[in-house]
This record gives structure tokens, sequence and C-alpha cells, in this order.
């Protein structure tokens, strides 16, 4: 594979389980290979109603046909970098009419996927007990009543069992000192994605990590997460976070990394689009 130029992260933390990065993600996913992310999640800014910093480079702060040319270079090459016939994003966004309603919109990349998505489903995420998991059988088994009743759930058109307040500032219990973000994702709708279109240990993406909610959903779901986030306090945040819940984790699954006295941050970032990448190491 050709060698992209190397392109300077501001900060990072890389684990065999995740890699979050600080910079602007207009740039940073020009290292990411293409074909080579399975799924990606995220919410996209909103134009012209918040503003998460005062760069220039920040999305939020781009509005009318410069919001979308904006946007546009993103969105070419999130498309660039997902597997054919997988999902190059799950963009949740909102719109208010006679209430505040979210709205998932999917896009599929052409061709087809060397990984589909299969096996049954093998939790239930969202308000309440769910379907009897005593009804799961096999993995591969059509007649597998529990995976069928969550997706019979998942299925619906509104869902209305989505636990509003499940966000990840919620479940961090931040403190007072903790950046605030201003519209987390719930991740009841995140992990739902991640569920339904990709597979355990496949790489999940988002370039508006944030306080790192659809990084860390994807590592608590069996997957391995990748985002870039430009804001330097969401970064942090998102690095402390990603520490947090471990005991709901397997052993091997979360790695917390803490910058070491004296150690170079910024120019550890991975040189060209095989290392960033393949820092991410499938689970053995």
């Amino acid at each position: 594979m050709k060698k992209l130029p190397a392109i300077k992260a501001v900060d990072q933390d890389v684990t065999d389980r995740y890699a979050i990065y600080q910079g602007d993600s207009c740039e940073l996913i020009r290292a990411v290979p293409g074909d080579s992310v399975h799924f990606g999640v995220h919410s996209p800014p909103f134009e012209g109603l918040y503003k998460f910093s005062g760069s220039d480079r920040d999305l939020s702060n781009s509005e009318g046909k410069t919001f979308w040319q904006h946007y546009q270079f993103l969105i070419l090459e999130m498309l660039r970098i997902t597997m054919p016939s997988a999902w190059p994003e799950m963009v949740e966004s909102f719109t208010t009419c006679l209430w505040l309603a979210d709205y998932i919109v999917a896009f599929r990349k052409p061709g087809d996927n060397p990984e589909p998505v299969s096996g049954a489903l093998k939790r239930y995420v969202g308000e309440g007990e769910g379907p009897d998991y005593a009804k799961f059988t096999t993995d591969n088994d059509s007649r597998n009543w529990f995976s069928i009743e969550v997706w019979q759930r998942y299925a619906s058109p509104v869902w209305m069992d989505i636990r509003q307040t499940r966000t990840l500032q919620y479940l961090t219990a931040r403190d007072g000192n903790d950046e605030a973000h201003i519209s987390p994702l719930q991740l009841d709708v995140i992990e739902r994605c991640i569920d339904l279109w990709s597979n355990p240990d496949d790489i999940v993406f988002t370039p508006f990590l944030g306080i790192g909610s659809e990084v860390w959903a994807a590592v608590q779901s069996g997957r391995r997460g990748l985002g870039f986030e430009l804001k330097d306090k969401y970064f942090r945040q998102a690095r402390i976070n990603m520490t947090r819940e471990i005991a709901a984790v397997s052993a091997d699954a979360l790695t917390a990394l803490e910058p070491r006295e004296g150690e170079e941050e910024a120019d550890d970032a991975p040189e060209t689009a095989e290392d960033m990448v393949n820092e991410l190491e499938p689970a053995s």
C-alpha cells in the first residue's frame, strides 16, 4: 500500500482496543487507509446552532455554503476509508418540529463487503429488562427467539425505549472540573447501531470524538475504536472517560494510558496510514 504523507496529531492515546487523536479530523483522516474501517457513527455539528470552540477549523463555526463544503470534504474521506458494502457513517442528528426528535440517517458504501455482519444479537440495549435471555440458543440458530425479539424492537421505525439520560457524561460521574459536552449522544443509540451494523472486533470510527462516547461504547461492545477530536478540553475528557468503567470490560479490552513524566506525546503520532490502523491490532 502506498504510504501517505506523515500527519502529526497534537496528542494521542493508543492501546490495543482504541486509538484517539487530538487534531483536525480533516487532516488526520487522510492518514487512514482506504477500505479499512468497518463502521462509523457520529453526531454531526449543528450549522448555526452550537459553537463547540473558537477555532476556524471547527466545522460548527462554518455556515451556509461554507459549512457544506467543509462537511463534504469529510464525508468523501469517510466514504474512502470505509469498507465496501459497510456503513460509512450512521449519522445521528436532530430537528425540531412538534417535539425534539432524533433521526438516524444510514449511508452504505457500494461494493462487496469482505467481512459481512452476521450472527445473532446477544444483548438488548434500552429501557426495561428486554426479551428473556433464556430464549437465546446458538449464534447461528434461525429460531433464536431472544435475538429475534431484540431485532423486532430494533426494527421498529420509532425507538420509544431509548434511555435519554444514559450518556457518557452521566455514566462517568463528571465532577465540577470536567468539561461539559453540550450535545452528548445517548449510549443506547450508539450501542444499538454498533450491534446492528458491525461485528465483534471491528473498527468503529468517529470524526467528532467529543468526550469519547462512540469509542467508549465500541470498546464496551467488544469492538475497536478510532476517533479524532479538535477541541483540547474534549479530548482530555475523552482520555479520562476511556479509563473509567474498566470493571465492565473484559480484562484485556481496555488499557488505561496516562502520559508518563517527561514523555513526548505530540511527536508520537503514527507516521503513515499503515501505522495508524495497524496499531489497532485485533484481540487474540
